[in-house]
């Protein structure tokens, strides 16, 4: 029987956690390091770490080797909340008041950059304990992956504080900001990552990439769309968080190019404003634009086409895998990227 994958992250967390807090002692100044553990002993779904050591168990690479690979991926997740959720003014984070919020952003920013450094610690240390050959190349992965990442949230900043307008936006470059802050960081890259722990070939990672990335698209769409509809407590975040914030949505892409001239006037007045400027009421104008317009459903149709094609790449790179049970839990943990609900 096909172990699920909330079922193996569960049986990992503590090991990864562990792992986590071990370089994080209370040392002088005690404040400080407080704060820098806060989101990492919060803890999140785990998912990136899950998918990191499943890969690598697939390829039969021992637990112990895992750990310390993964728990490097939640807290790269852990830091980049830190410094996003200040870039966003987000309110929270995991079901509680988002650390800027609790301490300032100077405090978050420093905060993030502290857990940032502890993570290529970590990496450092993996690349001496395993050699250059595959320790090396993990860095390597890991400084490309996280590269990417940050170049995709620039795009993303950049039409959230700079263009402003969704007359200015396409889907073209609502994809491309999926590309860069979602597919690769959060479902591709920790499965190469377990690869190259593996000593797998670039041949392997390209297979990973090419279930991953529609996958990932998927799960972005997925997470526009529960972010508009998902219960605040279960998804951990505000509701609307999306609009408040002023980013790119499929769902609002949608809708504004289904719009009046006169609605998209409106829409793009409040996409003008910052988070802090915006009512409630404009607020519930931009939910009435997707809902008048089927705009959820529409999405809610791409990722399933997305979806789609992530299983026909399974399916089709399948007899290439290993045939364990490791990999059929694996191939199940993609599908739950866009099969989820929070």
């Amino acid at each position: 029987m096909t172990m699920d994958f909330n079922e193996y992250v569960t049986t990992n967390r503590d090991a990864i956690y562990k792992a986590i807090m071990s370089y994080m002692p209370l040392k002088d100044p005690v404040d400080h390091y407080r704060i820098v553990r806060e989101y990492s002993e919060r803890q999140g779904s785990y998912r990136r770490p899950g998918l990191l050591m499943l890969a690598g168990e697939m390829f039969s690479v021992p637990q112990s080797k895992l750990v310390l690979p993964a728990a490097a991926m939640q807290l790269s997740e852990d830091w980049i909340l830190m410094h996003d959720d200040v870039e966003d003014n987000s309110e929270l984070r995991r079901g509680k008041p988002a650390l800027h919020k609790i301490y300032g952003s100077e405090i978050a920013i420093n905060a993030g950059d502290a857990a940032h450094i502890i993570m290529w610690r970590m990496l450092k240390d993996y690349m001496d304990s395993e050699g250059k050959e595959i320790g090396g190349r993990l860095y390597d992965k890991f400084y490309d992956m996280l590269e990417y990442t940050v170049a995709g949230q620039y795009v993303e900043n950049n039409f959230i504080f700079n263009v402003k307008s969704l007359s200015k936006a396409s889907e073209e470059l609502y994809f491309r900001i999926a590309a860069g802050k979602t597919c690769y960081y959060t479902v591709y890259g920790p499965m190469q990552l377990g690869a190259i722990v593996a000593g797998q070939s670039d041949g392997t990672l390209g297979v990973m990439k090419s279930i991953g990335e529609p996958a990932g698209i998927a799960f972005q769409i997925v997470d526009d769309i529960l972010d508009m509809t998902a219960d605040e407590k279960e998804f951990g975040k505000r509701r609307y968080g999306d609009l408040y914030e002023g980013k790119l949505t499929l769902i609002m892409l949608h809708a504004y190019n289904s719009a009046s001239a006169q609605e998209k006037e409106k829409a793009d007045g409040i996409y003008a404003k910052a988070r802090g400027q915006k009512t409630a009421q404009e607020i519930e104008f931009l939910e009435g634009l997707a809902s008048k317009y089927g705009s959820v459903d529409y999405a809610r149709s791409v990722a399933e086409k997305y979806g789609a094609a992530a299983r026909q790449a399974m399916d089709r790179y399948r007899e290439i895998m290993p045939d364990n049970a490791y990999s059929e839990t694996l191939l199940c943990a993609v599908e739950s990227m866009y099969k989820r609900s929070k």
